[in-house]
Formats: C-alpha cells, structure tokens, sequence
C-alpha cells in the first residue's frame, strides 16, 4: 500500500517583525510620561488647597455665627443648644404619618364591597383610597401579596379566593 503524505500549507509570512510592532521606549515618549506625571502633582496640589480654603471659610464663618448668636446671658448658640438638650426630660416627638399598606387597604375595599372582585379593581380602589405605590403593575402585586396570605395563614386569612382571579373577603381583621 503506498504511503500517504501529507503537506502542510506554508504560514503566510507577517508583513511587519515582532520589533517594529512594539512601541518604541523612545525620549519623546518618557518626556511625555514625566509631563503628565507632573500636571497630575499639580491638579492633586490645587485640589488639595482648595480643600484647606474651604475648611478655613468654613471656621470662621461658623465662629461669626457663633459671636452673632451670643445673648444676653453670655452663651454661644451651640452652648445654649446642648444645655437645653441637658435640661429637657422629654424629647420633641415628629409627627408620625402612617402609611397604609396595599394589603390593608386590599382588606378595607373587600370589606366594604357586597360582591368579590378582582385584583384589578381593588388595587384601583386602593389607589383612590390613597395607597401610593410606584410599581407599573401595582395589580399583579396585590394579587401575588393577597394569594401568599391565604396560602400562610389558610381560614384565618382576611381574604379569599371566590372563583380564579376573584377574591371576597373573610370578615378577619387580622
């Protein structure tokens, strides 16, 4: 039997030697490098001044405010704020807003609806109510929300499934 050869296809020869593809470490090159190097340092020591001249602005303007809010009885507004915290028993209490969540609000519309209705329509309801959300579906949110609670906490749920995609509600307040 005769014997196969085989040849092998020549690599075709680059254009360009391995040397002149790299970039020369040439003087204008390292001149360039020490002068960015050097406006670099430059930049880092104006921000660096600025920073100290903002911080002394800022001294003394806070010791101007403090000799214009000095009173009668000799003290400085920051000492009178801390000897009046020291004195007071009670702190100032915020006024709190609540802010009802889709699923009591969900309850609330159920409770005063005769017919069950759908995930839609309540969460419609609950809006006008004031339930603020930012979702685009806020729907699908309330459906999965009431559908997670009739499944954790089964007849003592607040809500139930009337037929698919319907819901009434239970009569539970909690």
């Amino acid at each position: 039997m005769p014997q196969k050869t085989t040849s092998k296809k020549p690599t075709p020869k680059k254009s360009v030697p391995k040397k002149a593809r790299r970039a020369p470490a040439s003087a204008a090159r390292a001149d360039g490098d020490a002068t960015t190097k050097r406006a670099l340092a430059d930049a880092q020591r104006a921000i660096k001044a600025n920073i100290k001249a903002i911080a002394a602005a800022d001294q003394e303007n806070a010791a101007k405010s403090d000799e214009r809010a000095t009173s009668a009885d000799g003290m400085t507004a920051s000492e009178r704020a801390v000897s009046t915290t020291e004195t007071t028993a009670a702190p100032r209490r915020s006024r709190v807003i609540r802010r009802w969540s889709g699923l009591t609000l969900a309850a609330e519309v159920l409770a005063h609806s005769d017919k069950p209705l759908s995930a839609r329509v309540i969460a419609d309801r609950a809006i006008a109510e004031g339930w603020r959300t930012s979702g685009k579906t806020p729907h699908a949110t309330l459906y999965a929300a009431i559908t997670r609670e009739i499944a954790a906490k089964g007849p003592a749920s607040r809500f139930r499934r009337v037929d698919r995609g319907l819901f009434a509600s239970t009569g539970h307040t909690g």
